[in-house]
């Protein structure tokens, strides 16, 4: 019987709709029409049912901090307290990742989460270990440490309290205004040169960020958070990440407000589309773009080689061709006008001091 295209429902606050299989799955399935009125029956009920709650579970991690050996990325050390985020970004490149959890990267990646319960006492004990060698500790680089759960479940309160007691220095990236909530800890701890905080800015237009990324702060929520971080003296910066052809377009816009309102530092990436992300990205495009995805989607295959994306190191994170130099150039062009990364000094890492968390340990 001959199969059909269903028109995805969008499910309100959330980015992906649907469970997209994922790539350890044996069997595939696809919905078509049996002539019996079931996909209508199928779709009434989508609509009729309640949007779907966020879980979270628990997980008692065996170690913290991650260690990258990856050339293009420039930290060795990261962190993240969750798997999978709320935020719902519908271009997230973390969402396949799931896929190991036997979940679904669409709708189960922003609505199943993992919690490290433990990560704070794992955190200290590594940081103990004489093994241990200090460096820029990137957190929220994989998933959103300040998502909206962290609000209930404060597992990186936890962590930020284990990083100031040791001196440890630390970089974050985030698109939650929760941050503000550590200010007492990061701002102590940004007068010693140890942090250091990015607010991710994807575009200017609230309708365009609605849809892109649904649970995230809204643009203007995200400024005001980066001139409340400044004018406690944290250094900030601003990530226009990722870049997506005739998408979001603001980018020099973005750059000019985050000015504004105190970031001094910046950085940019390109869409990035790994395993199970392509499929829901183009449906993405296919609902909420329909007259432009096959343009929108060209430009990516072309600054990837001719592939919906390519992991080369050499140019997974900025692309390559034409388009790929036109976004560059725009970048550093304005990051040159406003001033951007001209001030920009390395965390330091001779106030490391281990001792005092080992101290700790030994009286427990």
């Amino acid at each position: 019987m001959k199969s059909v295209h269903i028109p995805i429902q969008a499910i309100k606050g959330r980015g992906i709709s649907h469970h997209q299989p994922h790539r350890f799955e044996r069997d595939a399935r696809e919905a078509f029409d049996d002539g019996w009125g079931a996909l209508d029956g199928a779709a009434r009920a989508r609509e009729e049912a309640l949007p779907p709650a966020t879980e979270v579970s628990w997980e008692d991690c065996r170690s913290a901090i991650t260690h990258n050996d990856s050339p293009d990325i420039g930290f060795q050390l990261g962190l993240n307290p969750y798997r999978g985020c709320e935020h719902g970004c519908v271009y997230c490149y973390a969402r396949p990742s799931h896929s190991f959890l036997n979940l679904s990267p669409g709708l189960d990646f922003e609505t199943k989460l993992i919690a490290k319960r433990n990560i704070a006492t794992v955190l200290r004990r590594e940081l103990a270990s004489p093994r241990h060698v200090p460096g820029l500790l990137a957190i929220g680089t994989v998933t959103d440490a300040y998502q909206p759960v962290e609000r209930e479940h404060r597992l990186m309160r936890g962590v930020l309290e284990v990083l100031a007691e040791a001196r440890h220095p630390l970089a974050i990236v985030t698109k939650g205004s929760g941050v503000e909530r550590d200010i007492d800890l990061l701002a102590p701890m940004a007068a010693q040169g140890l942090a250091a905080v990015y607010v991710t800015i994807t575009t200017l237009d609230p309708k365009l960020s609605r849809i892109l990324e649904p649970r995230a702060a809204a643009p203007h929520r995200r400024l005001r958070t980066l001139r409340t971080l400044a004018d406690s003296g944290i250094p900030v910066g601003v990530s226009v990440a990722p870049q997506i052809p005739f998408i979001n377009d603001d980018m020099e816009q973005v750059l000019e407000a985050a000015w504004e309102a105190g970031a001094r530092r910046a950085f940019y990436t390109v869409l990035r589309l790994p395993f199970e992300l392509s499929p829901m990205f183009r449906q993405w495009l296919d609902l909420h773009y329909p007259d432009r995805a096959l343009r929108v989607m060209a430009r990516v295959q072309e600054m990837r080689g001719g592939k919906d994306y390519d992991a080369d190191f050499a140019q997974r994170m900025k692309g390559r061709g034409v388009w790929a130099d036109l976004i560059r150039q725009r970048f550093d062009k304005t990051c040159a006008r406003l001033g951007f990364n001209t001030e920009r000094e390395p965390l330091d890492t001779s106030r490391f001091r281990p001792e005092a968390l080992r101290a700790q340990q030994e009286l427990f």
